[in-house]
């Protein structure tokens, strides 16, 4: 699976640059080379602090964002690593609190690949040994590591023992990978992906996750049991609910009566929910009901149902319009969408579509339906992409542009009420470059 970056940095540029030389043939899932790396870099996921380790199809980065923003709104530095970034390689590694230096990326990517270019390491893994590498030279009070892909045989499935592991929303996405024929999985897709989240699960740490079919909840029920993980599903340990307004959780422990999260969208409460409960099932970090509290006003997820502020592209549209920027492909981004959207009127919505050649667009376009008014596809810039005549049975007008600024245009125009743009987070990174709203 091809991986890059760039950044405006030349020291950091050089590192990224030798990165991308490397065969996109090695970059493959599995723990051996990643295993490799760390031994010659000196085991840095051996000297982390406590762990949070969370995977899922959807929600994952936002459950990170929660986590992140309820142990800082505690006082507690955290470091996080995720995927994908936006706009600068940097945003992938935050360390007690601050996007990592340019210096200090590009002498850490430097090192990884000095000491391990002979093993032949993927983008993706040599990038996780870096962070690994800040995150234990740089002191902090825990560690959020956003699964890249899968579960099992992702990256930074190297930590042994996290302090909490975590599984959110669950869907179809990356079959080649995570539904490619191996021996002894589950030939259902659905079950098969649960299985492969569920690889995260440890030994004697707590694997809290959200709500699934009871063929998928099994699957994960005897992978915990194997690994000696303490399963602890929604529903039945915890749980959580939104009524009169606010977030109601409970757990053993009690309940916690929280203001409706500021990330826009219902499901947001879920991701929000997910993150309390890795939180309170674990023993290595105390996080007192005022952090709570304010983590759901803190956090903060670009690119995921986001409002544009006023810039170069906002500017573009009408006063008045109101513009959403959301990255998501797949049938679950597209329900998500769909519900936040529910009230607005029938054909309001102006799409603006690019989307990934391997990804189906009637993920986004079929849950929206009716809410649509028409459809500008664009390209996503470097990347295969669908075009115009991928929407020939299309039931609303369709066009296209050659990037973003020039649909806006012609959306423009049109004096329209809602413009949504989406299909991709490579997409989402240029429009907030573009929009001179740049990720911090």
């Amino acid at each position: 699976m091809a991986d890059g970056a760039r950044s405006d940095h030349p020291a950091v540029q050089k590192q990224l640059d030798r990165l991308s030389l490397l065969s996109p043939g090695r970059d493959v899932l599995g723990l051996e080379r990643i295993s490799a790396v760390m031994d010659r870099v000196d085991n840095p996921h051996l000297n982390l602090p406590p762990v949070f380790h969370v995977a899922g199809t959807n929600g994952k980065g936002s459950t990170c964002a929660f986590l992140r923003a309820t142990i800082e709104a505690d006082g507690l530095k955290a470091h996080v690593y995720s995927s994908p970034h936006l706009v600068r390689f940097n945003e992938r590694i935050r360390l007690a609190g601050t996007l990592i230096e340019d210096e200090y990326l590009a002498a850490l990517l430097a090192r990884v690949l000095d000491a391990s270019e002979d093993i032949n390491p993927s983008f993706f893994e040599a990038t996780t040994a870096a962070a690994m590498l800040a995150f234990a030279e740089t002191p902090a009070d825990a560690c959020i590591l956003e699964v890249g892909l899968g579960g099992r045989l992702d990256a930074t499935n190297i930590v042994p023992a996290p302090a909490a592991t975590g599984m959110a929303a669950l869907g179809i996405d990356h079959e080649a990978f995570l539904l490619s024929p191996e021996g002894g999985t589950p030939t259902d897709p659905m079950v098969r992906i649960a299985w492969e989240k569920a690889g995260i699960a440890k030994s004697g740490a707590p694997l809290l996750t959200q709500k699934y079919r009871d063929d998928m909840a099994a699957v994960i029920a005897e992978h915990a049991a194997a690994t000696q993980a303490l399963y602890l599903p929604r529903g039945d340990n915890w749980d959580a609910a939104i009524y009169e307004d606010q977030l109601h959780y409970r757990d053993d422990q009690g309940k916690l009566t929280l203001p409706l999260p500021a990330l826009p969208g219902a499901h947001q409460a879920d991701n929000a929910s997910l993150a309390i409960a890795m939180l309170r099932h674990q023993d290595k970090i105390n996080i007192s009901e005022a952090a709570f509290r304010a983590a759901m006003g803190w956090a903060k997820w670009p690119a995921r149902l986001q409002k544009l502020s006023p810039g170069p592209l906002r500017n573009i549209l009408p006063e008045g319009t109101e513009i959403w920027l959301d990255g998501g492909h797949n049938v679950n981004a597209g329900e998500a969408l769909a519900a936040h959207f529910d009230s607005y009127a029938d054909s309001s919505i102006h799409l603006v579509l690019g989307m990934l050649a391997n990804k189906d667009p009637a993920g986004i376009v079929g849950p929206l339906g009716p809410k649509i008014a028409n459809i500008t596809v664009v390209p996503v810039e470097g990347h295969e992409a669908h075009g115009m005549a991928d929407f020939a049975d299309s039931e609303v007008p369709v066009s296209d542009a050659p990037n973003v600024t020039e649909a806006l245009k012609v959306i423009a125009t049109e004096k329209p009420e809602t413009v949504l743009i989406a299909g991709s987070l490579y997409l989402a990174g240029t429009v907030l470059e573009a929009n001179r709203q740049l990720p911090e």
